[in-house]
């Protein structure tokens, strides 16, 4: 399932105005500013901070990528993210082209004490992959994939997007779990915990990941595998970005068909409760090669109803026996599932991001739907014809749930679902009374929730965020403590290391 398009189905030139296409690149290569005055920041912690022109000159001249700062027509490009409700500034840009210019910036931003966003996507909901006032570490420039088809692995740099790593390793015959959007930015999907289409099949993306290569807070370049700084390596597979700037991820890959059987089953609002009771007992029991998402959708002026998302990557001489019991949940308004090449799939949703629409969001896991939570979620929906709105089940289990939840960081291996609640409404427009509506809608369904996935956090308290990381948190925070101690990276769903926790009491 698009997890942030399931609401609108073309805004394609949104897209195109609003993520730098390979053909832009060129010129933010030749964007790099000289640096003409002082420059007003902050740091971590908000405080106002004058940045030396000497200095940051200097920055500038060590890095072979960019040093954007604002004025320059690649600055304002490159600070923009998915939602477009952020709209904010970093003092400066830096647009690393490898890993010794990531260093570069580390370093500067540690000893400026500045405050730090990380970008790769964008895709943050929460706005947190940009800033005001602080540096933006953005890795659009550090993208490549190497595919190794003997050892069935892939190494990808940290600014790499899915749809980069999809294209080339099925051109092997290949694949690992990758997201439902192929702009989205490997990095961010992977050290959350990284759902997607085979997550069922394959496990989460951090259950494919073999290593990973950062540049942590003290500007020391850390290799984290199984056998080379252990705990790190445990930290980061669901940990967020609150350990360093993720340079290379190296992932095992799996043999699968390049074809694959996908598309939508809709169905009329009126038949909602009935739909989804069926999906819930379906959903629990389908094959692993089977992922379905589910739930009601209300796109103004185009359909509002019941949708199911269908990716079947197993036997296709089983798909109509397996497919029977969904199709048979209601009247069928439409079907288009059929054979489609995985790679397309995954861009399938591409064109559908909101970008040219404010976004909200809330989310919580599920291991059982229940008829009282179906429900709730059909009693609470509201169409209205100045919003896009759908509550949606992310469908989850299979291989995901046969990991212990401390074998990494990402504890929540009982999901079954991952519920969203998502809705968009026109740039320029109030979202109060519509954002409202979300919160208390949430609020009925929450109940029947447990934990939330970190790449979807919005603006839940720090408590929460603490909470959320279950059994796990005692460790992380220890983890934290040797390789950020000072909370460099704090825009996340951020581990807050002791030093800073005794400084704020």
């Amino acid at each position: 399932m698009n997890r942030r398009g399931f609401v609108r189905s073309a805004l394609a030139a949104a897209v195109a105005g609003n993520i730098a296409s390979r053909s832009a690149f060129a010129a933010i290569l030749g964007a790099t500013n000289k640096v003409t005055a002082d420059i007003n920041a902050r740091t971590g912690d908000q405080q106002e901070v004058t940045l030396k022109m000497a200095s940051v000159q200097e920055l500038g001249d060590s890095i072979r990528g960019n040093l954007l700062l604002p004025g320059n027509e690649a600055y304002d490009q490159a600070r923009r993210v998915l939602n477009p409700t952020f709209d904010k500034h970093p003092a400066l840009i830096v647009q690393p082209l490898g890993t010794a210019d990531v260093k570069d910036a580390v370093d500067f931003a540690r000893e400026s004490n500045l405050l730090v966003a990380v970008k790769c996507g964008g895709h943050s909901p929460s706005g947190k992959s940009t800033c005001d006032g602080g540096m933006m570490i953005d890795l659009s420039l550090l993208r490549s994939t190497r595919v190794d088809p003997v050892h069935k692995t892939v190494n990808v740099s940290g600014g790499s997007w899915l749809g980069d790593m999809d294209h080339d390793t099925m051109e092997f015959g290949l694949v690992t779990t990758a997201g439902t959007v192929s702009h989205t930015g490997v990095a961010g999907l992977t050290l959350g915990g990284g759902f997607g289409r085979l997550a069922r099949r394959y496990g989460l993306a951090i259950d494919n990941v073999r290593g990973v290569e950062l540049v942590t807070a003290d500007g020391k370049f850390v290799r984290a595998y199984p056998d080379e700084n252990p705990d790190l390596y445990w930290a980061v597979r669901g940990g967020g970005g609150n350990f360093g700037v993720a340079t290379n991820f190296e992932f095992q890959l799996h043999e699968m068909d390049r074809t694959v059987y996908a598309g939508r089953i809709g169905f009329p609002m009126q038949e909602a409760r009935q739909v989804l009771n069926v999906y819930a007992e379906y959903s629990a029991a389908a094959p692993n090669e089977l992922s379905i998402d589910g739930g009601l959708m209300s796109i103004p002026d185009q359909f509002t109803g019941v949708a199911f998302e269908v990716c079947y990557s197993g036997d296709p001489k089983q798909l109509d026996r397996l497919l029977a019991p969904l199709r048979k949940a209601g009247t069928v308004l439409f079907d288009t599932v059929a054979p489609m090449d995985y790679v397309a799939v995954q861009k399938a949703g591409d064109i559908s991001d909101p970008r040219a629409r404010g976004t909200y969001m809330k989310s919580g896991f599920v291991s059982t739907i229940t008829p009282a939570m179906v429900d709730a979620i059909v009693d609470g929906f509201e169409p209205d014809p100045e919003r896009g709105l759908s509550v949606i089940w992310q469908h989850a289990g299979g291989r995901i749930s046969q990991v212990a939840p401390d074998a990494t960081a990402f504890a929540h291996r009982y999901v079954a679902n991952d519920t969203l609640f998502l809705m968009d409404w026109a740039m320029g427009t109030d979202p109060t009374a519509h954002i409202a509506y979300l919160r208390e809608y949430f609020a009925t369904v929450e109940p029947f929730t447990r934990g939330i996935y970190v790449n979807d956090l919005m603006d839940e308290p720090q408590a929460h965020v603490n909470k959320n990381y279950l059994g796990n948190y005692d460790r992380l925070v220890k983890i934290k403590n040797q390789y950020d101690p000072d909370n460099l990276f704090r825009l996340n769903a951020n581990i807050v290391p002791a030093a800073a926790n005794k400084a704020a009491a």
